[in-house]
């Protein structure tokens, strides 16, 4: 997206939601009653079972769709893949996780593009629907809005430990769980709670994505970290230095817009900037509703489902932690 920073954009009244944001997806209103949410994304395997990749990087393009408060409606198989030096089982099973995963979220496969490349990717571009009157931004909230969590921290800490083979193989099945898991769970509950505000937590960690739901509005964030569900063994990883290098990017370009950071201990400073995989919705619920909400997830089975902040008036655009 920041390639396209200085470009004439077209514009279109009907264009709900566009590049300006920062949003997880476009979304365009096709008619007063049916909008369409169009997100892609696409990476190299995380972990080393084809299958589980599939899966995971299923998940994760469909995870777009559900933060704006959708449903995923088709979706498209994008692959870059090594003919001449690795297997085609390979990229069959990853075919195979992916479409396991679309539908299980009741979405249709229905097509695809590929192309030769030295290093495998997958992903997927997906169209979803929504009514125009539901979508949800990653701006939205209000000052005493609760700050709820669906997923714990750590994936990029782990994935990091499995690219250096020092994950045992019930870390990989705990974390690959938690990655291959859809987040249309909380979506169904969202208008039962007056949800005001939605975003996932991937790339820029929990303090990255955090920031853009207060990104030029007269609102900060409060954060309990002592709240914050995080995968035990990620933190056992980060005191022996297991960081990805996306942590440190992401910490340096936050971290003016922290109130405390320095007071906060290494490792759980490292773990709020790790980068995630498919992790969790990051989600604004108003104050009265934000208990009965993370209790009807966690009886969905949404276990670590957790309120870890509230929005404040202010200061403006920082999180205080």
């Amino acid at each position: 997206m920041t390639a396209l920073c200085g470009l004439d954009l077209p514009k279109d009244p009907n264009l709900l939601v566009g590049l300006e944001t920062s949003d997880d997806a476009g979304v365009y209103r096709l008619r007063d009653d049916l909008a369409i949410i169009q997100t892609v994304d696409f990476f190299t395997p995380v972990v080393d079972d084809p299958y589980s990749f599939g899966q995971i990087a299923a998940t994760n393009a469909m995870s777009d769709v559900y933060a704006m408060g959708g449903r995923p409606l088709t979706a498209m198989n994008i692959i870059c893949f090594p003919v001449k030096t690795m297997e085609l089982s390979v990229l069959q099973e990853t075919l195979r996780g992916g479409l396991d995963k679309i539908k299980e979220a009741g979405a249709l496969l229905v097509g695809g593009h590929s192309v030769e490349d030295d290093e495998f990717k997958y992903g997927l571009s997906v169209t979803g629907v929504i009514h125009p009157d539901d979508v949800l931004a990653n701006k939205g909230a209000r000052a005493g809005d609760r700050l709820v969590l669906t997923k714990p921290l750590g994936l990029g800490i782990i994935n990091t430990a499995i690219k250096g083979n020092l994950a045992d193989k019930a870390l990989i099945s705990k974390a690959v769980g938690i990655m291959s898991t859809l987040n249309n769970r909380p979506v169904e509950e969202f208008k039962n709670f007056h949800v005001s505000a939605c975003t996932d937590v991937t790339g820029f960690g929990l303090l990255g994505h955090a920031f853009e739901m207060i990104d030029g509005l007269n609102l900060g964030i409060n954060l309990y970290t002592d709240k914050i569900p995080i995968i035990p063994e990620a933190i056992d990883l980060a005191r022996m230095g297991l960081i990805p290098g996306g942590t440190y990017r992401n910490r340096d370009f936050r971290k003016d817009s922290l109130i405390g950071f320095d007071k906060v201990d290494k490792v759980l400073a490292d773990v709020l900037f790790d980068p995630q995989t498919s992790g969790g919705l990051l989600i604004a619920v108003p104050e009265d509703y934000a208990e009965a909400f993370v209790s009807r997830l966690k009886g969905k089975g949404i276990d670590a489902a957790s309120i870890i902040g509230e929005f404040t008036e202010g200061p403006a655009g920082k999180i205080v932690l």
